[in-house]
């Protein structure tokens, strides 16, 4: 050992000053000079690697060399020259003791000669040596990965015997790709987990690990590991949603809740194959939807979250749901004046309506008008004895269900007040009452046969 330190810095002193000139190379035809010396390998000259192979022969001391020759021929594989003599580097300096040869192959055998050469000639070939590298060293030989985690993996192994090893290369491939990728490099002998995150739902990924030491040696890789990622939680599959109730709309779904059962998530999309917007989060198999407005149509979906937050697929399943329309617009079979009052009369055949809204419009003025409802009418007319002379109304009859729905208007009808005998006298309107009586005229009234026009007017516009 105390040689090879002395002959490596010797080198190393001697290549410094040396300067960096060309290096010398065999010379075709050269002359053989059997005086000059052979190299002859020490005792101990030979160093082997898994990627490396050091040679150290015997100092030449003669003044005429002025260096060494390496010859070397591939014993295996591809390269392999069936012994043939190759030239492969040359140490220009005949003080130069040692040759590391670095491109090596692991458990590769290759074999070495050599010739000392001076200005004009080089020497015999010195006795050729045989030499193998050694084989990779081996991976870990423990190695383990937990299988099931949400689009994750957790691979485990043994901490490395050998102090060489600062780091484990992990590597993975896949059913759909076949060839191994390094997917990370985790640094520190004893760091014994790597968790590889991003991975697809239900997938199934292979793995494993080779050491790596602190002269860049890779080892073997270690055995193979399966996983298989955590699946997403099951669909919900059965949904129904309401389409008869007032401003709102009711979901309701069946599900059998897994252990890990977080929390069920509403969407919501104003077409089948838009797009969808969270909604709320629930515990419950069922949702209220309020919403202000008569006949809304919207589409549902629900997904399921389960404790590792992973979401169900939704794209499968969407359900439609309605507000409560609202009920049909009456129709005005009758508009005219009877006994000094207007008396309007409608049809109505839905079925849901349980009153009527009468709608009064006086017009004062161009500028000017006033709107009355008279609400809650139980029958299917109404009289109206405020009205005047020379003034024009208009009027429109809305239907109301049960939940206060109102429908859209009848048409529009004017009625134009022209030379009649109001009666002013009149009790106040009793909308429920079937057929209102006109009140009756006293012996001090005089009471002038009253001319009649009858105008019936639908109107587009009621602004």
């Amino acid at each position: 050992m105390k040689l090879w330190t002395l002959a490596t810095l010797s080198t190393a002193l001697l290549l410094i000053l040396s300067g960096c000139g060309a290096k010398a190379t065999p010379k075709k035809e050269a002359p053989v000079d059997d005086t000059l010396p052979v190299v002859t390998l020490t005792k101990n000259g030979t160093i082997v690697d898994v990627n490396s192979i050091a040679l150290e022969w015997q100092a030449v001391s003669d003044p005429r060399v002025e260096g060494v020759y390496i010859y070397r021929a591939e014993l295996d594989g591809a390269n392999k020259k069936d012994g043939a003599d190759e030239y492969y580097d040359t140490v220009s300096n005949r003080f130069s003791t040692h040759y590391l040869d670095t491109n090596i192959k692991p458990n590769s055998r290759y074999s070495y000669y050599f010739k000392t050469f001076s200005a004009n000639a080089e020497s015999r070939k010195s006795q050729a040596t045989t030499i193998t590298s050694l084989p990779p060293m081996e991976s870990v030989a423990w190695i383990h990965a937990v299988t099931g985690m949400p689009r994750s993996a957790k691979v485990l192994w043994r901490p490395h015997a050998n102090e060489k090893v600062k780091a484990y290369i992990v590597q993975r491939k896949t059913l759909e790709n076949d060839k191994w990728e390094d997917v990370a490099t985790v640094y520190g002998r004893l760091n014994a987990e790597y968790i590889d995150k991003d991975l697809k739902d239900k997938f199934t990924y292979t793995y494993r690990v080779r050491t790596l030491t602190h002269d860049n040696l890779i080892s073997n890789p270690s055995q193979e590991i399966t996983i298989v990622t955590k699946s997403l939680p099951k669909e919900v599959m059965q949904i129904t949603a309401s389409t008869t109730l007032p401003k709102k709309i009711k979901l309701s779904w069946d599900y059998s809740a897994a252990d890990d059962f977080l929390t069920f998530r509403v969407y919501r999309s104003v077409s089948v194959n838009g797009t969808y917007s969270m909604l709320a989060d629930t515990k419950e198999m069922s949702y209220v939807d309020s919403i202000d407005e008569d006949g809304k149509e919207y589409f549902y979906r629900v997904s399921v979250f389960d404790k590792d937050k992973l979401e169900s697929i939704t794209a499968h399943n969407s359900v439609m749901g309605k507000t409560l329309v609202k009920p049909s617009a009456p129709s005005i079979s009758e508009a005219k004046i009877v006994d000094g009052r207007v008396k309007l009369s409608w049809i109505s055949l839905d079925s849901r309506v349980k009153n009527f809204v009468v709608q009064k419009k006086h017009k004062k003025s161009i500028f000017e008008s006033k709107v009355t409802e008279i609400e809650n009418i139980k029958s299917n007319e109404f009289f109206d004895s405020d009205i005047q002379n020379g003034e024009s109304y208009l009027y429109r009859v809305f239907s109301v269900d049960a939940n206060g729905i109102k429908s859209e208007p009848s048409i529009e009808v004017q009625m134009k007040i022209q030379d009649v005998m109001v009666n002013k006298a009149s009790v106040p309107l009793d909308v429920n009452r079937a057929v209102p009586q006109p009140p009756k005229v006293t012996e001090d009234v005089k009471v002038n046969e009253p001319v009649v026009e009858e105008v019936i007017v639908p109107l587009q516009d009621f602004n």
